[in-house]
Formats: structure tokens, sequence, C-alpha cells
């Protein structure tokens, strides 16, 4: 059986004030199986933004997306 072509999708994700004390990265990490390099961030009280490249199947990057838009992030490609 062949094994599942993995791509890399490259976004911007913004926390509100309210997200960015709470460890999402990690949380979304221990949910989805998908490799994630933080390629830059900038966090403030009242705002973060990243970078970040995902890495993994399209079903698993689009359900990765998905948990962090439900959880009040916005994600934006690249």
């Amino acid at each position: 059986m062949p094994r599942p072509t993995k791509v890399s999708r490259r976004c911007w994700l913004t926390f509100l004030s309210a997200h960015v004390k709470r460890p999402l990265i990690w949380e979304l990490s221990q949910k989805h199986s998908v490799v994630f390099d933080i390629r830059s961030a900038s966090v403030t009280p009242e705002l973060g933004l990243m970078a970040i490249e995902f890495t993994g199947t399209p079903k698993v990057i689009d359900s990765a997306i998905l948990w962090l838009r439900r959880h009040g992030v916005q994600v934006d490609p690249v």
C-alpha cells in the first residue's frame, strides 16, 4: 500500500490577547500528527504573530488548521 504524500504549507497565525498565553501550538501537536516549524514569531500581551510551516498529509494539515481556527486563531496562507 503506498504511503500518503506529505506536503508543506506555510501560514501566518494571528493570536489575539485571549490566546497569547495559551499553549495552542503544543495542544495542536498533541492532537494532530502534523510536523511544524516556527519560522518567526512576535508576541506581546495584546497580540501574537507567528510564521509557521506545517508538514504532513494534506488531510492532516487541513485538520490542524481547522482546529486552530476553531480555537480563535486567524490562519492565513503565505
